[in-house]
């Protein structure tokens, strides 16, 4: 079973490589504009032996994970905040929602001139990248949560931990987990955003110096690494959430 799921996207593998292949070879693009295959699978193996690829993925792996945990945490603590005091939100959300509105690479001259290029400057943007998608949708989950259970809930005399540990949460998880995987792909985004501008490593780092290099083939295997690593991540979170979801018995909304 598990064959015949991969197969329609190995076949697609396949198919890109072979033109890709085909279009190198009849040389209807410049190799500098369009490097033909062979050349990038050789520069590959290049930065693969020289463990230079590894590093740049690992320093920027290391940064997104960092700050998307931080912008988690801050999620879900001003979502319990302002679950708990809903009066809060009268004051803040008009913050939230401006700054939600705000590109957070626009911010790095800003935050260049305060942190300068140090690793604050680059964990600032992903938290501002991927915070908003986890809080809206967590709040989006608890707004939601079926006002009978909650009822029945207070008639059993549940207390508020108690109302939150066993009808809230489980009943906001769904688009919790949805608003984390937004905000890890927004991570990438802006994290290999900022290091084409403020850094001395990693992947985006990587690809603008190629491409001051006239490296287009080093561009393309970065091109490449972010897409296959923000996949196999997107891949191994799916797989966390259905077994979380599975061994908790989640009752999700559909």
């Amino acid at each position: 079973m598990k064959i015949k799921k991969i197969m329609p996207t190995m076949i697609g593998i396949i198919v890109v490589l072979l033109l890709w292949y085909v279009v190198g070879k009849l040389e209807i693009f410049s190799t500098y504009t369009f490097p033909p295959l062979e050349k990038v699978m050789n520069r590959f193996f290049e930065l693969v032996v020289s463990k230079e690829l590894l590093m740049d993925t690992v320093v920027s792996f290391l940064r997104v994970i960092k700050g998307f945990g931080i912008a988690f945490l801050l999620a879900f603590f001003l979502g319990l905040l302002h679950l708990r005091f809903s009066w809060i939100q009268k004051y803040d959300q008009w913050l939230l929602n401006f700054f939600k509105n705000i590109p957070p690479l626009s911010l790095i001259p800003l935050l260049i001139l305060w942190f300068g290029i140090d690793e604050m400057t680059k964990t600032i943007i992903i938290v501002l990248a991927s915070f908003f998608p986890i809080y809206f949708n967590l709040m989006k989950g608890f707004q939601s949560c079926d006002k009978k259970l909650l009822e029945v809930a207070k008639i059993y005399e549940y207390n508020r931990f108690e109302i939150f540990r066993y009808i809230q949460l489980p009943y906001a998880l769904n688009d919790l987990f949805v608003g984390m995987k937004i905000g890890l792909g927004y991570s990438w985004r802006a994290i290999i955003g900022a290091e084409m501008i403020a850094a001395s490593s990693g992947l985006g780092h990587m690809i603008l110096f190629a491409q001051q290099l006239s490296r287009m083939d080093t561009v393309i295997v970065g091109i490449i690494s972010i897409g296959v690593l923000g996949y196999l991540m997107d891949y191994i979170f799916d797989v966390g959430i259905s077994r979380i979801q599975k061994r908790r018995g989640y009752y999700g909304k559909y």
